[in-house]
């Protein structure tokens, strides 16, 4: 067997072996299934996982961004006219958010953690000074009296209303954007404040919520199941609220949106549970985006959240009393806010009736601006950028027994919305895309021994063809040298030289030809035998 040969056949040994292990592990999945399980494995709350210090304390940056609705016309919407408002903003701080008090519970299963916040104000990413910029809005403290006095005796109302107007008290005010974040004393809560010691004399939005945190949360995990991975299992041990009227509208679902597990898919819902919402809500699949170099799975709130219970039947428990219930793209949390009637929604009333949008000049929904979005990696479950806005509002209307608000008709006024903000740093941007890398690279670890083996069996097709052609090249040089051999032999005349010697023409007969030098005769010869 020539070299040529055994080079054929090894080739093909070789490609036959890597075809059949290559199909025989793509069908199989055995690399894919291998990394899945390292996955679930790796990626859980344990100091031993290599996202638990991570999640303990998120490198990304947070922003926050607070706009305000500043309101144009308050004489106007007194009197009964439409409220017209200008945003002004953002406001912009740095959160922090680090896990404090982490403990393990039940083997390493579930683990307690408080995540405290704090607010730094980022004066390159504001529209102005909040200690200086002055804007007028809802005095919400003034409607948290009133909504309060709706359970006293009519004869009351009247002698409080005087009162409040005696303190110069308004039902719009003028501040600062710091005093209404942040805080200021209340002239109408300093004087409740001596009658009932426990009511603030203080308010602010975010008033006592810098560096403090929303609660006592326990999570799961994911050491027994890889899908309950950052689920929460009690928030201030509570495993489900009592402020709505369904068992479904008060059960606590889903993360506090800082993990989600491995391995996503785009037909699933992701649940979040939102303390400041007081609530659970979904999120479904979007799209497909690339974040930095990172292919991920936009998830957003659908319609169906904030849908009234006539086209939602599920929205019905959060109808408090049940029944009473408000239009589609809002939601009243004073169930759980004591107080004023708070409603939430999206900024500008995105994705709510336009009856909500039309009664306030001055709001332009648009998605671009104003919806609520997470960005997620499916392999690992990392969010690579998340933006979750959200709008306050109050309820106004007319209260018997406060005089000036008789003209006023019902409306859901805006007062801010934030967003909130956060995208994946680049340094964990870059471990993203190696790891990403490296779990592309094995999981198509058998498609690359098919292509390999795909290779040889086309070096083993050029081979055989050279091969052919090599042996009929061959084949025709012999048959040639045959022909001429045969050919030669078949000849049976031989050529012999008469003579050697100079014509003499003396001794030629008289009657032969001259010839002009030496000539050659033929004569037959007998054939020699072999």
């Amino acid at each position: 067997m020539t070299r040529r040969s055994c080079a054929i056949y090894a080739t093909g040994i070789v490609c036959a072996h890597l075809l059949i292990v290559g199909i025989a592990l793509v069908v199989a999945q055995v690399f894919q299934t291998m990394i899945n399980s390292r996955l679930k494995k790796e990626i859980t709350l344990t100091e031993r996982s290599q996202v638990f210090e991570s999640w303990k304390n998120p490198p990304p940056p947070v922003y926050m961004e607070y706009y305000f609705f500043n309101v144009t016309n308050p004489e106007e919407f007194l009197a009964g006219g439409k409220a017209s408002v200008k945003q002004i903003g953002p406001y912009t701080y740095r959160e922090y958010r680090p896990r404090e008090n982490v403990t393990f519970l039940e083997n390493g299963t579930k683990v307690y953690a408080l995540n405290p916040k704090s607010f730094v104000f980022v004066p390159e990413k504001s529209a102005g000074d909040p200690e200086v910029d002055i804007i007028r809005t809802v005095n919400i403290p003034y409607v948290a009296v009133m909504n309060e006095m709706n359970s006293y005796s009519f004869y009351v109302r009247p002698m409080v209303s005087m009162y409040i107007t005696s303190l110069g008290v308004e039902i719009f005010m003028t501040r600062t954007v710091h005093e209404i974040l942040w805080g200021f004393k209340d002239p109408l809560l300093s004087k409740l404040h001596r009658l009932k010691p426990e009511v603030d004399e203080y308010f602010g939005l975010m008033w006592k919520k810098n560096g403090t945190h929303e609660g006592e949360f326990v999570f799961h995990t994911g050491e027994e199941n890889y899908l309950d991975y950052g689920k929460i299992d009690t928030w201030n041990g509570l495993r489900k609220m009592s402020w709505w009227s369904s068992n479904q509208s008060n059960m606590i679902n889903g993360t506090d949106g800082a993990v989600f597990h491995p391995l996503i898919d785009r037909n699933e819902l992701l649940y979040i549970f939102a303390a400041d919402l007081c609530r659970s809500i979904h999120l479904a699949y979007v799209e497909d985006v690339e974040v930095k170099g990172i292919q991920a799975y936009r998830f957003a709130p659908p319609n169906d959240v904030l849908m009234n219970p006539k086209e939602n039947p599920t929205n019905a428990g959060f109808c408090v009393p049940a029944g009473e219930c408000l239009g589609t793209g809002v939601l009243k949390v004073s169930v759980c806010r004591e107080g004023a009637p708070i409603v939430v929604s999206f900024p500008h009333f995105y994705q709510a009736d336009p009856a909500y949008i039309n009664a306030v000049d001055g709001l332009n929904p648009n998605k671009e601006e104003h919806e609520t979005y997470l960005d997620l990696q499916p392999t690992t479950g990392v969010p690579i950028r998340a933006c979750k806005r959200a709008q306050l509002n109050i309820i106004l209307k007319r209260v018997p027994g406060f005089p000036k608000t008789k003209f006023i008709n019902e409306t859901i006024f805006p007062i801010m919305f934030v967003n909130e903000t956060a995208t994946i740093d680049d340094d964990s941007a870059s471990q993203m895309r190696t790891l990403l890398l490296i779990v592309t690279l094995v999981s198509n670890f058998p498609l690359l021994i098919v292509g390999l083996g795909i290779i040889l069996l086309l070096v083993l097709v050029v081979l055989f063809c050279r091969n052919r052609q090599k042996k009929n090249e061959v084949k025709r040089i012999d048959f040639t040298e045959a022909f001429h051999s045969f050919t030669t032999a078949k000849d049976d005349t031989a050529y012999t030289q008469v003579s050697d010697k100079p014509d003499d023409s003396s001794e030629k007969p008289a009657n032969q030809p001259m010839k002009n030098g030496s000539y050659i005769a033929m004569s037959p010869v007998e054939a020699q035998k072999c």
